[in-house]
């Protein structure tokens, strides 16, 4: 049985939305272009090659390496919520 749904948009509705689709398809390839670079100036300035934020549920959980060599860095200690060898981090 085929389902039939309550709203059907009309032509000009449909170009309204694939004209929010591109701009959507723009704002999210830009993110993930500025994520790319805060991650490369983030790894030169630490001196740590290849760190990236870690995302879980489509948030970020911390900051790792991408060869994971170093252990994760939780989001709470990069937050100061949380210790890191039982000191504070500010």
């Amino acid at each position: 049985m085929k389902r039939k749904y309550k709203i059907e948009p009309t032509k000009e509705q449909l170009s309204i939305i694939k004209d929010y689709w591109q701009l959507f398809q723009s704002i999210h390839s830009y993110y993930y272009r500025s994520i790319g670079e805060l991650e490369r100036d983030m790894s030169k300035a630490a001196k740590i090659k290849d760190l990236e934020f870690f995302f879980c549920d489509n948030e970020c959980a911390g900051v790792g390496q991408y060869d994971r060599k170093m252990k994760l860095i939780q989001r709470d200690i990069l937050e100061g919520r949380d210790t890191l060898k039982g000191e504070k981090v500010a």
